[in-house]
């Protein structure tokens, strides 16, 4: 039961920060106009772009933090202003992520896609944080499994658009959105309290 709690505990940040459903509007627009081959091509690089940045940010992002000089808690607490910061842009009205999509290039499965709009600061910000409290093991199963959903959402866009409609998956991501806010601020809050009690 300690093992599902700490999973759970790991996963649900790095799925609100991923955005899943959140995405696919973007997603579907970016690639509008594609073959079904091209389609799938753009999730696989998109994919591969967002698990790549995240796993190496997740160990090296840690050591370059050390390098510098920023403890934990001052990642903490820059971070959680940070998730707070976009979590209430995207929620403000007439705020999208749709300032980063404007262009089809042939390359849009890295860029925007994969980063910044499936791995972005939200998520490295997440995922460094959580192997810090949770350790790499966790955190890393809890990345894997939510880029395989993002994966799953993608390849199912139009279905799941169907299902929901527009304003229903723009509902589900402010949903997201607050969660993300609320997280940001439980950052903050952990850094703040962690900086009170250093020696």
């Amino acid at each position: 039961m300690q093992i599902l709690n700490t999973f759970l505990l790991t996963f649900i940040p790095i799925f609100v920060a991923v955005d899943s459903i959140g995405n696919i509007p973007l997603f579907v627009s970016l690639v509008e106009g594609t073959t079904k081959k091209q389609r799938h091509k753009i999730i696989v690089q998109s994919i591969t772009t967002a698990t790549a940045v995240a796993v190496v940010f997740m160990f090296v992002g840690r050591w370059i933090l050390t390098f510098i000089g920023i403890t934990i808690p001052d990642f903490q607490i820059a971070g959680g202003a940070l998730l707070f910061i976009i979590s209430m842009r995207l929620l403000l009205p007439g705020s999208s992520k749709t300032f980063l999509s404007n262009g089809h290039d042939k390359d849009v499965g890295v860029f925007p896609l994969g980063t910044p709009l499936i791995t972005g600061p939200a998520v490295l910000t997440t995922t460094l944080i959580m192997l810090n409290n949770f350790g790499a093991g966790y955190t890393f199963a809890s990345l894997m499994i939510n880029m395989f959903i993002v994966w799953i959402t993608l390849a199912k866009a139009d279905t799941i658009m169907r299902f929901l409609g527009t304003s229903g998956t723009r509902a589900f991501a402010k949903i997201m959105y607050i969660l993300l806010a609320a997280i940001g601020v439980m950052m903050a809050r952990k850094g703040i309290t962690e900086l009170i009690h250093l020696p």
